[in-house]
């Protein structure tokens, strides 16, 4: 199963040439995990909050396809590739219509903020 994310490109999310500026990529894919988490029932202010956990990123690998342009609308799609009791990896392909624009592969950790 995918869990798919839409986000616009805004403003901030590029240079001044009006291409992503590849970092803020990274943003945008932490928004599409944290989507994924709600979607699930666990967002981020209940797991940081109350239950006192976090999911940080502890490997990423990201092949860039095509740039992204100021109005786009991206898809990120993400797909559990493997999930254990400590960690989960996820795939994540962003498109726009049916151009490719990245892939990345993800790998997050479930642990206790104390």
């Amino acid at each position: 199963m995918s869990f798919v994310a839409r986000t616009p490109v805004r403003f901030a999310h590029v240079d001044p040439a009006g291409i992503v500026f590849y970092p803020r990529y990274f943003e945008m894919l932490n928004g599409a995990v944290e989507d994924w988490f709600e979607s699930m029932g666990f967002d981020f202010r209940h797991l940081h909050q109350t239950l006192g956990l976090g999911s940080p990123t502890v490997r990423l690998e990201v092949d860039f396809k095509a740039p992204s342009r100021l109005g786009d609308h991206l898809d990120f799609t993400l797909t559990v590739e493997r999930a254990s009791a400590r960690s989960c990896t996820l795939r994540a392909r962003v498109t726009c219509g049916d151009e490719l624009r990245f892939t990345a592969l993800v790998v997050l950790v479930c642990m206790d903020l104390a």
